[in-house]
């Protein structure tokens, strides 16, 4: 539901500089927040990303660019008076995330995307790494000042009656889900089969066999084995704590025994250390999920669903004993999330066919039949659905649609707090601001004359 395109003031540092490929001949100084340097290449290079992202750009997008920018530069430093801090491991998450979606967009094509930027996938990392622990640090800090904002029901009445009623959105059919999900498990056999295969590998590297050429050929990373099973520098926190505790017992050259991993089986050798970081290689052998035990695992969601129907147990309990935990529907009491408005409903049009045609036939409280559909991994999963609630089309109302009408305004009142705050912030910092800007009608206050 959009009542109004209501957002707090988040900062637009994707920017990956000079991800467009270009450099820039002659930089400088464009605005400074107490101590600390915005450049013009900063402002130019996350407008070149937008560009390239294709979102609306506006007549001022340049000026609303750099305001962010110096709204980050405010948090970040309030971020640093209130000892908000940032972990290695989130740091790297997040750069990993986002230089995988480049290179996804490149088909995998490290060769091209090394060409194409100048610099390896690693480099890149490190040469973005203190950028992205700033705008983490900047969201860190901004969800702590939003953390304790409440709004009552008298400013959820007065949010709604504040919207014009031929603005009123008229909403699709919505649903409600709940889901326990299992995740077929490898059997012993399959499991044994694949630490043979690694012990083997191992045992043919330690007779002289090139270990590169051996991951190239076995290993199911496959991104590192297009590498000879290189997987570049890391630091401690990167890896599962097996991988780790493995990899930083290692000499330079030294090759472990076989390690066991949530992924499967690993040979891991320490090419290099360079103070808390190391390069290794590794060669991954998974176990195959055969045809039984998907089929196990569907049998397993029948016999929870029967259990639920003869109030053996309820759908709750059923998702605290059986559902997986690393779905985000497992603390939410396995009413699912939707991921793009953070809430639990579900537009039935944006749903996917086998979720759809699991529920489209359900009463209120009825279970589905079990459905198939793949995580992220591209991993077959199975899920049994429960429908909680369904809506009929209609104009958007307090009556049926309070929670949402509450949602947006908890979120307008969060924006409307947060920006007040930067604004105050503004006002008492010291802000200069190259003259390039004095048409900006946002920044004209803190515009300076420079020699």
């Amino acid at each position: 539901m959009q009542m109004k395109s209501y957002t707090l003031l988040l900062f637009i540092l994707l920017a990956f500089g000079s991800l467009s490929g270009q450099s820039y001949l002659i930089d400088k100084v464009v605005a400074r927040v107490g101590g600390e340097n915005i450049l013009l290449s900063e402002v130019e290079d996350e407008y070149a990303y937008m560009v390239a992202s294709k979102a609306k750009i506006s007549a001022n997008a340049k000026c609303e660019i750099l305001k962010n920018l110096i709204a980050q530069k405010l948090i970040v430093y309030q971020a640093k008076l209130d000892s908000v801090e940032v972990t290695e491991e989130d740091v790297e998450s997040q750069l990993s995330f986002r230089f995988e979606s480049i290179l996804r967009q490149m088909n995998g094509d490290e060769a091209f995307f090394e060409d194409y930027y100048g610099a390896t996938v690693n480099e890149m990392k490190e040469r973005f790494r203190e950028d992205q622990r700033q705008k983490l640090l900047a969201e860190k800090m901004q969800a702590k000042l939003i953390d304790n904002v409440s709004i009552t029901p008298a400013e959820v009445t007065a949010f709604y009656n504040g919207i014009p009623k031929d603005s009123l959105p008229y909403l699709s059919s919505e649903v409600e889900l709940g889901e326990i999900v299992l995740q077929p498990q490898v059997n012993d056999v399959e499991k044994k089969k694949a630490m043979d295969l690694a012990a083997e590998l191992k045992d043919r590297i330690t007779k002289g066999e090139d270990f590169g050429a051996l991951a190239g050929k076995y290993s199911e990373d496959p991104e590192s084995a297009k590498r000879g099973g290189d997987l570049g520098f890391a630091k401690r926190g990167i890896y599962v704590p097996e991988f780790e505790a493995a990899v930083f017992t290692l000499q330079p050259g030294e090759i472990s025994d076989v390690v066991e991993t949530e992924f499967g089986f690993h040979i891991i050798q320490l090419m290099e250390r360079k103070g808390n970081s190391v390069r290794a290689k590794h060669i991954l052998i998974t176990p195959d999920i055969t045809q039984a035990d998907r089929d196990l695992a569907k049998k397993m969601l029948d016999s929870i669903k029967v259990q639920i129907e003869i109030d053996s147990m309820t759908f709750e309990q059923a998702v605290k004993k059986h559902s997986l935990k690393s779905m985000p529907s497992y603390s939410n009491n396995g009413k699912m999330k939707n991921p793009n408005t953070g809430n639990n409903y579900f537009e039935t049009k944006d749903l996917d066919p086998e979720t759809y045609f699991a529920i489209d036939k359900l009463n209120i409280g009825d279970l589905s039949k079990v459905v198939e559909f793949k995580d992220l991994k591209g991993e077959k999963m199975y899920r049994l659905l429960k429908l909680y609630s369904k809506s009929k089309p209609h104009q958007a109302n307090l009556k049926q649609d309070y929670d949402k009408i509450s949602y947006y305004a908890k979120e307008s009142k969060k924006a409307q707090y947060f920006n007040t705050w930067i604004e105050d912030k503004m006002k008492k910092a010291y802000i200069d601001v190259d003259v390039l800007y004095m048409d900006c009608p946002n920044l004209a206050q803190w515009i300076r004359i420079r020699e």
